[in-house]
């Protein structure tokens, strides 16, 4: 799912954060009305109004939350549930948070300490979660707070009456091929790869993102913070960087790179005047609601180097919970639990089912599978590197940095200069008092 750009410091954030939490735990649901208590058992006794927060705000536009709310609805007939967009999701929610300002239900932040998820969100309920297939995410101390709204993995998204325009007779399975059927579309008058450069996160999927699965280590990230240098040309992080640089270098991306053209990059492909992105299965509706038809639209494994086999990453899409500072928190557990298992919200953004259920409903996501990628799943990011990312100054969830990466005609030099950031930052860290 589309993550937007951070613009406040997140060590900031959440220093502002536990300050104002300090006396949340003792507040307790003694301020909390008492919701209307089940009749012979039922549950459609439940009552109230619940706003939930989200970053869909097309989903709030177009309807289809209200469509969900009024299913809902008739199940609880006492019950409405709101929606409230936030435009900058990632830094938006810690402010909301900080002023207990944060809704009755709403998706976790992902730059939040597992340790400090108790101080703003409910624990669920385990057999809400008993089938969960992501068990590292959004827990603590044997407690689960939040429950994943889909599956996603990351691979390419492409036009197939593109390829065919060019004239590429089979899908890329090694780098060199994916070279070449870039070169293909380039002289064909076609876009190759639109990196969404200008719009900055997308670019996560050429560092981080992509990083943390072509090893086949999920724990790639959490690892970093035992090394004082884990930015070298000659392992992962340079492997990854370097066939974007390449692609940029060679002419094989878009022309205005500067340039926020999220919105537009999705038409372009839908028409096949681009072939290519790097993205996960999500884009494919917004792909197909931009214009394209379902049988042009295809999704392969992304080939980042010339073996026979690669990996790929099995990641969850965001977690959605309930705040600790809801007035109606059984509607809102009621809530979360017919949103992820109940509504079509999956299935209709090409995710796979969060429950470990095997057979994806999108025919691009079977394409994907049919070249048996060894699907890497995903582990959470440890306390231990978001607070290294935050003593840096290293924003790994907006993609800025990884901009500045590809713009950099040295890129063992800014290497150097991440490095050292990194060192100062773990030497720091392991000065730190232990709790």
């Amino acid at each position: 799912m589309k993550r937007t750009k951070i613009h406040w410091p997140v060590r900031t954030v959440l220093l502002v954060l536990l300050l104002l939490s300090a006396g949340c735990e003792n507040r307790g649901n003694s301020q909390e009305p008492a919701e209307s208590a089940a009749v012979d058992g039922g549950s459609s006794s439940l009552s109230g109004t619940i706003v939930m927060l989200t970053n869909r705000i097309d989903l709030i536009e177009n309807g289809t939350f209200k469509g969900y709310a009024d299913q809902f609805k008739k199940k609880y007939p006492e019950a409405s549930v709101e929606f409230e967009g936030l435009p900058n999701y990632a830094s938006d929610i810690l402010v909301r948070l900080s002023t207990k300002d944060a809704g009755d239900v709403l998706l976790l932040p992902v730059n939040l300490p597992a340790k400090e998820l108790g101080l703003f969100f409910e624990p669920l309920d385990n057999e809400m979660s008993a089938q969960e297939r992501f068990t590292t995410f959004a827990t603590y101390g044997g407690k689960r707070y939040g429950l994943s709204t889909g599956t996603t993995t990351s691979g390419i998204v492409y036009n197939k009456r593109a390829f065919e325009q060019a004239g590429i007779p089979q899908i890329p399975q090694t780098l060199e091929q994916f070279y070449a059927a870039c070169t293909k579309l380039k002289a064909a008058g076609i876009t190759p790869v639109y990196l969404n450069y200008g719009a900055v996160w997308p670019l996560r999927e050429w560092g981080n993102n992509m990083v943390n699965f072509m090893t086949g280590d999920p724990e790639y990230l959490n690892n970093m913070v035992h090394e004082d240098s884990p930015w070298q040309i000659d392992n992962a992080w340079g492997q990854s960087l370097s066939i974007a640089k390449t692609i940029i270098d060679k002419g094989y991306v878009e022309d205005e790179l500067f340039s926020n053209n999220w919105e537009i990059s999705k038409t372009k492909l839908a028409k096949g005047e681009v072939g290519m992105y790097l993205l996960g299965n999500w884009t494919i509706r917004q792909v197909l609601d931009a214009g394209a038809s379902e049988e042009d639209i295809g999704f392969f494994p992304f080939p980042y180097d010339n073996g026979s086999e690669h990996y790929a990453p099995l990641n969850p899409d965001w977690f959605i919970g309930v705040s600790k500072f809801s007035k109606h928190k059984e509607l809102s557990m009621a809530w979360v639990e017919y949103f992820v298992k109940e509504t079509s919200y999956t299935a209709d953004w090409g995710f796979l089912p969060p429950e470990g259920a095997a057979e994806p409903s999108m025919e691009q996501f079977r394409e994907f599978l049919s070249y048996n990628p060894r699907l890497v799943e995903a582990t959470v990011q440890s306390d231990a590197f978001i607070e290294m990312a935050n003593r840096a100054k290293m924003s790994f969830w907006s993609g800025d940095y990884i901009q500045e990466l590809l713009a950099t005609p040295d890129l063992q030099q800014s290497f150097d200069i991440l490095n050292e950031k990194w060192k100062e930052a773990r030497q720091g860290q392991q000065a730190s008092p232990q709790p």
